[in-house]
């Protein structure tokens, strides 16, 4: 899934109207498992100057990056830490490690071969989705057609938890990004991947 849609679709869930603080704390939730993701292409791409193909098929694949995606994605790790949070009583970590829980819980059912092992230190299994939420050799289109219709409903709801006009305007922003890219993407090109 997409990181923008994480933010908005956390909120969703875990959003409150009446704490606009702890919205902060569920968005970086959110955003902070793929971070590292977005680092390593900067660095693969900016500064190893590595073509966009072997980022994504060599150089992702590496040991050490996975290892780090893994650590990021962990459903466990996401556990233990809330549980930190409520043994002192730390409710900022708990919302914050409730977030990122969600995070991976809305990535397992749309990733194929890009699949985290969200079950890191536990195991090292990957749950290989039939469904890939941007190959269109997996049913991409139909998944990012179905993800921009859930980010710009939960936008509308989102629209009452939270208050600031700049969470509002990057809310906006994600769904006319989404709608325009769909359209250039999907419409344009074939109507196969849909």
């Amino acid at each position: 899934m997409n990181t923008p849609s994480h933010a908005i679709l956390n909120l969703t869930f875990l959003g409150h109207t009446a704490y606009p603080r702890s919205n902060l704390l569920i968005v970086i939730g959110a955003i902070v498992p793929d971070l590292p993701i977005f680092l390593f292409y900067a660095w693969a791409k900016l500064i190893v100057q590595l073509p966009e193909n072997i980022i994504w098929t060599e150089a992702y694949y590496s040991p050490w990056v996975q290892d780090i995606v893994a650590v990021c994605h962990s459903i466990p790790l996401a556990l233990l830490g809330w549980l930190i949070g409520f043994c002192f009583k730390w409710s900022g970590l708990q919302l914050f490690c409730l977030s990122l829980v969600f995070h991976s819980l809305l990535d397992l059912p749309v990733h194929h071969d890009d699949a985290h092992r969200h079950f890191f230190p536990l195991s090292n299994y990957r749950l290989i989705s039939p469904i890939s939420y941007w190959d269109p050799r997996h049913y991409g289109g139909i998944v990012a057609f179905l993800e921009m219709v859930f980010v710009l409903l939960a936008t509308v709801r989102n629209f009452e938890t939270v208050q600031s006009p700049i969470g509002r305007g990057a809310m906006i922003g994600v769904n006319l990004f989404y709608g325009l890219g769909y359209y250039l993407l999907y419409s344009s090109n074939n109507s196969t991947h849909f």
